[in-house]
């Protein structure tokens, strides 16, 4: 199954559980999809039966093996599917794309997402560890899952379909000095942070990411809007970091 933004096949390998809340669909690809090498970078997906796309981060992309975890949650195009007997089913996707960017000054990061996080803070803690201090919170209603992640972390509880990221966020002491934040999750909760980190922390936009990927007040719904096109755009119309962010939380909770 495959649309005008989901061009490449690929054919669901395996499904397994990972956490109550959280599918694993191993996938092999048509040998056409080509990671980026960005920590973050999701794509496109589009199930059988359906025309409509919605936007996973990748869990790994290594040749013709795709990885992605899914988050169960009470209905979506994507979640009722992959509680289904999926293996052999054949998927569309569209090219993957990144935007975790390190600034060169940053002398630390610090990560903060839910459950729908897990993937990219994974891959960007396995990119960092090692070379730069690393603080991880992750919230989620599974409880703990220290092997996920493969680094030390503080772990928070959420009911499902509720976020409190942006409380704890609120909370947190900063490391000294000049870092990067990157941090995913609910729409509402990343507004509140974002305001946070740019009015009352005064950061920049490249020493800070802060992306929604579900919306709290229409259910726990995958991401329906690719953020890309839309801060391209935005830069090139000479908007500001925090309009392009206002008009794309906008633009989720429309879809």
């Amino acid at each position: 199954m495959t649309s005008a933004r989901t061009t490449h096949r690929a054919v669901v390998r395996s499904r397994r559980q990972v956490s109550e809340h959280l599918l694993r669909l191993e996938l092999t690809t048509d040998g056409t999809l080509a990671s980026t090498g960005v920590a973050d970078e999701w794509l496109a997906l589009t199930v059988p039966g359906q025309f409509q796309t919605r936007y996973y981060t990748v869990r790994s992309l290594e040749g013709d093996d795709l990885v992605l975890d899914v988050v169960v949650h009470d209905e979506g195009l994507v979640t009722g599917w992959a509680q289904t007997d999926c293996v052999g089913d054949e998927v569309g996707l569209g090219a993957p794309k990144g935007s975790f960017e390190l600034p060169p000054d940053a002398g630390w990061v610090v990560l903060a997402g839910d459950l729908t996080a897990l993937p990219a803070m994974a891959r960007i803690a396995s990119s960092v560890a090692g070379s730069l201090p690393l603080t991880v919170h992750a919230e989620t209603p599974d409880g703990p899952l220290p092997d996920y992640l493969g680094v030390e972390a503080t772990w928070h509880h959420a009911e499902p379909g509720s976020s409190e990221l942006a409380r704890t966020v609120a909370g947190l002491d900063w490391p000294d000095g000049p870092g990067y934040f990157w941090m995913a999750g609910e729409s509402a909760q990343m507004r509140d942070i974002r305001r946070h980190v740019r009015r009352d922390l005064g950061w920049d936009s490249k020493h800070h990411e802060v992306m929604g990927y579900w919306s709290g007040s229409r259910g726990r719904q995958a991401r329906r809007v690719d953020p890309g096109p839309l801060y391209a755009r935005g830069r090139a119309a000479g908007k500001t970091d925090e309009q392009i962010w206002a008009e794309y939380d906008e633009s989720r909770d429309r879809a």
